[in-house]
């Protein structure tokens, strides 16, 4: 009789759940985060094993690769998408362990993308590459707000990119004011050659695969952003539509309507948060360099705000590309902004 297996993973340790095809629990015990405990407790059932579902925490590399090396049939479950029977009081990590398995059986589970492990260490660089990207940006305008609010003024964050510590003294007479500007400069300065630094790291080590090329015809799509979205989609052949890829982007509304009235929201956190910021920095940079972008922004601009006015370029973004990197077809901004 086929069996089924789900692991509830945790940061220490695991639960391990396996059931057959009529549901009956065969084993359940909580391990160590230990590879070799794992694939021993699963060994007795591999021969009826139909699959291993893995929840898709923050640290399920190791388990994942292990077992994969060790033969057995990997899911990753989006524990964004997965629905728990909400008529229940109480679940704990053993009943999650074995509604992971029970939902595979069933064949109702939401499955992640396991990427291939040789390109996810240099994937993983560029996701720190983002997350110091937002890190200096911050500094950027911390310092730009100190700026306006003792002197009045309002440089642009190119400009406090360039500052030296002999500008900062003439620009403030309070000693403590320069000495904090100093070290934000000191911490921004910091930050831009790690970025740099990282970028050189990986344009070295990967180069755009020839059908991703054609991205970089798209606006607002430079070397390292186009590197970011080829190592966040795969093969983008796993979406099979524009709307698919463009929710995975997480630019897609998340609205749940009811008699065409808005009754809430439905989860915004499904999706890969990476794109999501990949195509908001493309279309701001889009708005800059081409001028059919930037009236399509203005347009939105003037109808809501400058947020939501950029997450509709990025959502027109996402579309385009998908069908640039389905088609191999250069951009076309005709088509795209023909009203």
């Amino acid at each position: 009789m086929a069996t089924y297996a789900g692991i509830d993973l945790h940061s220490s340790n695991n639960y391990i759940g396996v059931i057959n095809s009529k549901d009956k629990r065969l084993y359940g015990r909580r391990h160590d985060n230990n590879i070799d405990q794992v694939v021993g407790a699963l060994s007795q059932f591999k021969k009826t094993l139909k699959g291993v579902v893995v929840e898709s925490t923050y640290n399920w590399y190791w388990l994942v690769d292990g077992l994969q090396e060790a033969g057995f049939n990997v899911h990753l479950a989006n524990p964004a998408a997965v629905q728990s029977y909400n008529g229940l009081k109480y679940t704990d990590d053993k009943w999650d362990a074995f509604w992971l398995a029970h939902i595979l059986r069933l064949g109702l589970l939401p499955q992640g993308y396991i990427y291939p492990k040789e390109e996810r260490s240099i994937r993983d660089m560029l996701r720190r590459r983002s997350m110091f990207v937002r890190q200096r940006t911050t500094h950027i305008l911390s310092l730009q707000s100190m700026i306006t609010r003792h002197r009045g003024l309002n440089y642009p964050g190119s400009s406090i990119k360039a500052f030296r510590d002999k500008f900062i003294d003439r620009l403030f007479d309070d000693k403590y004011l320069a000495l904090l500007a100093k070290s934000q400069m000191a911490t921004i300065r910091h930050l831009g050659q790690v970025i740099k630094d990282i970028e050189s790291v990986v344009t070295a080590e990967i180069s755009l695969r020839k059908e991703y090329h054609v991205l970089l015809t798209t606006p607002g799509i430079g070397r390292i952003l186009g590197l970011t979205i080829m190592l966040e989609v795969g093969d983008i052949n796993r979406f099979k539509k524009a709307g698919n890829y463009s929710s995975y982007c997480r630019c897609v509304e998340s609205k749940k309507m009811s008699n065409g009235k808005k009754k809430g929201e439905n989860n915004k956190k499904n999706g890969n948060r990476y794109l999501a910021w990949a195509y908001v920095e493309a279309a701001y940079h889009a708005t800059r360099s081409n001028d059919q972008a930037q009236r399509f922004f203005q347009r939105k601009m003037s109808k809501s705000n400058r947020t939501l006015a950029t997450k509709a370029l990025a959502n027109k973004l996402t579309k385009a590309t998908y069908y640039i990197m389905r088609d191999q077809t250069p951009f076309d901004s005709e088509r795209l902004f023909r009203r």
